[in-house]
């Protein structure tokens, strides 16, 4: 049985959040209602707070979750990390994640001075998110090809150049597609005076911003016509979860298609691996999966993501169930 004068204390905690939180009284004016001291009526409210009869949340769109991102960097070792709420307002999940993103290239330091990009719906979403003056003349380098099949072309290129004129900045764009239908053809592009020097330029950079797609049909690579809705089977039947630089990964983090990777121009997944800060932006359920193998395997230093994914993320850390 609970003794009466917590269950007193407790009724009374409850009322004075009321009289706070929905009728705005100040300290002292709950404390005249209620008969108690004002410090009382602080500390009441504390203890509610505490206990969790008051639950407080930021419902902006540029909200955050900080308790999460701690405990992202704190299990997988990211420098890093920024998650939106779930979506429970009129802005998209994917804008709200953008912003984010847009609003740590803004804040981070020290500042890039040369900025490798990928390219795909999310970037081009950041890119739109950024303000005016974001850097200082940040030399934007594209680190893979992007030059569309599809009949919108041109968004790979629109990304870092719309990235690099906001810092009052350049950009070197990489005008190759993304996935080559011969080896042959991809090793004569690499073998090209002004491709290898774009490359060159892409592996000096001192950040990379990049996102993640999905191993379905819903790809921008499929989208694009690099690939098609066979050759994402055949994907998925080796263990794909999904594409990073448009290289396709499985779980472990690894070349899900050798062949494949073969025709596919820009850098390879090692330049994340070993870069000073690699930053990945990526929402929604069904990128969760290649989310996962980022974070497990070394591909970021910092991580933009949405409240879903970073619970999936903390969920399925390799920890958790080596335990």
């Amino acid at each position: 049985m609970v003794p009466t004068r917590e269950l007193d204390n407790e009724l009374l905690a409850v009322r004075a959040a009321e009289l706070y939180y929905e009728e705005n009284k100040t300290q002292e004016e709950i404390g005249s209602l209620l008969r108690i001291t004002r410090w009382k009526v602080g500390r009441l409210l504390s203890e509610a707070r505490e206990s969790g009869i008051i639950k407080i949340e930021i419902v902006h769109p540029r909200a955050r979750r900080l308790a999460m991102e701690h405990e992202l960097n704190e299990r997988f070792g990211f420098d890093a990390s920024v998650v939106v709420p779930r979506e429970r307002d009129d802005v998209e999940l994917s804008d709200r994640v953008a912003f984010a993103a847009a609003d740590y290239l803004v804040g981070m330091r020290p500042r890039t001075h040369r900025l490798g990009v990928s390219w795909g719906k999310t970037l081009h979403l950041v890119a739109q998110a950024l303000p005016m003056g974001w850097g200082q003349e940040v030399s934007v380098v594209q680190v893979n090809g992007g030059v569309s099949h599809s009949s919108s072309p041109g968004q790979a290129a629109a990304t870092a150049t719309m990235i690099a004129h906001k810092s009052q900045g350049n950009a070197t764009l990489l005008p190759t597609p993304a996935i080559m239908e011969q080896e042959e053809t991809k090793r004569a592009l690499e073998s090209d005076r002004s491709i290898s020097a774009v490359l060159d330029l892409a592996s000096a950079a001192d950040t990379y911003l990049f996102s993640a797609g999905p191993a379905s049909a819903t790809s921008i690579h499929v989208q694009s016509g690099y690939i098609h809705a066979a050759d994402v089977a055949s994907l998925q039947r080796k263990g794909a979860v999904g594409d990073v630089l448009g290289r396709y990964i499985t779980s472990e983090g690894k070349i899900a298609d050798e062949e494949l990777d073969r025709r596919t121009l820009g850098l390879g997944l090692e330049h994340l691996r070993q870069a000073q800060r690699s930053i990945a932006v990526l929402s929604g359920v069904e990128k969760h999966p290649v989310a996962l193998a980022i974070a497990t395997h070394g591909l970021a230093t910092v991580m933009i993501t949405d409240e879903d994914t970073a619970a999936y993320l903390v969920a399925h850390h390799p920890e958790r169930h080596d335990s």
